[in-house]
């Protein structure tokens, strides 16, 4: 074989190899890869006026690493155990970006105003909770507002009306009947705006907005607290903020210079939520040196019972997976913020 030849050969394996890793590495592919992602330490995230955190210990946010999949990762999360393959439109609902990023830090604030509410009425701190009206989630295909109202937008009136609570409006608007013509009130950036249009029939047989909504509140308080989860979205950190509010406010030895991760959502009466991939933050707080895991545990219902086979409560699936790859770690069921204290206070 000539050198002319056998250059060309070469060149055209690097080619074809080249081509290769480009296809591995960057043809999307309609999922999403996640896996452990950090355990940080709050002290970063959480900022109270005159009342530095000085304990020892740390207490830790855990998150998921979450990135839409490439073939490499693909490969990669088939072959490692903590690692999962899951539909994009199971991840995003089948918002596009925009939305998706946007509802995610929605809830991530709203979940943020309610550690701070929780925090300070345990610490006997003065604060004020204002109810704004209802944030919007999605718009359903048949709602009749859906060329005037975007995800994002709170809507604070209806019909003239404010209510303070998302109950508050249902019950008005459900009374008003399928087709009546109602006008809302809504916020987007600053902006208020009027829209009328009819109500339609919802799933439920009432009448409707047809969108998806929580509740916007907003949380004032006298000591100034500022809160920064960087690019960490979603409500599962509500939680871990409230025990590190408190924690400042109370300068209490809660930790006693231990490494204290957790997660679950925060509600409006102290009580926490489940949340989801609780398996891979157990592995994300193993890395940090954690020695104790808040898990969230709610006790499952009959009706969940019969519709799930083999359930597992986040608690069940956090002290499995902590016994199987992280027997030293102590994994603590709680369900409300107040019972997360009384572990802290009496350990």
């Amino acid at each position: 074989m000539s050198k002319v030849k056998q250059l060309l050969r070469h060149y055209w394996w690097a080619i074809v190899t080249l081509i290769a890793i480009l296809v591995l590495c960057y043809t999307p592919l309609p999922y999403y890869i996640e896996g452990p992602g950090s355990a940080n330490n709050l002290k970063t995230f959480v900022k109270v006026k005159g009342h530095a955190d000085q304990r020892s210990g740390k207490f830790m946010l855990t998150s998921v690493l979450q990135a839409p999949a490439r073939p490499i990762t693909w490969l990669y999360a088939q072959l490692n155990p903590h690692y999962s393959v899951i539909s994009e439109t199971e991840v995003t609902g089948g918002q596009d970006d925009a939305t998706y990023d946007k509802v995610q830090n929605f809830y991530m604030q709203s979940a943020i105003n309610e550690a701070i509410a929780t925090a300070y009425s345990a610490a006997h701190a003065s604060y004020q909770k204002t109810y704004r009206g209802i944030y919007v989630l999605e718009v359903q295909a048949n709602s009749k507002f859906k060329h005037q109202v975007k995800v994002g937008d709170t809507i604070t009136k209806v019909d003239g009306r404010h209510f303070n609570t998302a109950q508050g409006y249902q019950k008005y608007i459900a009374s008003q009947g399928v087709g009546h013509q109602v006008t809302i009130t809504t916020q987007r950036d600053g902006k208020t705006k009027q829209v009328t249009a009819p109500l339609i029939k919802l799933s439920t047989k009432r009448a409707g907005i047809g969108v998806g909504l929580t509740d916007d509140v907003k949380v004032t308080t006298k000591i100034p607290v500022k809160v920064n989860p960087g690019s960490i979205g979603g409500p599962s950190a509500g939680l871990m903020f409230s025990l590190q509010i408190y924690q400042q406010l109370t300068n209490q030895n809660l930790r006693h210079g231990q490494k204290i991760a957790g997660t679950g959502t925060i509600n409006p009466d102290g009580t926490v939520g489940e949340i989801g991939g609780i398996d891979k933050k157990i592995i994300a707080a193993k890395k940090a040196g954690a020695t104790i895991f808040f898990a969230p545990y709610v006790k499952p219902t009959k009706a969940v019972l019969a519709l799930e086979e083999g359930h597992q409560t986040n608690y069940q699936l956090a002290k499995a997976t902590a016994k199987k790859y992280a027997p030293a770690m102590k994994v603590v069921p709680v369900s409300s913020f107040n019972e997360a204290i009384k572990y802290l206070t009496t350990h």
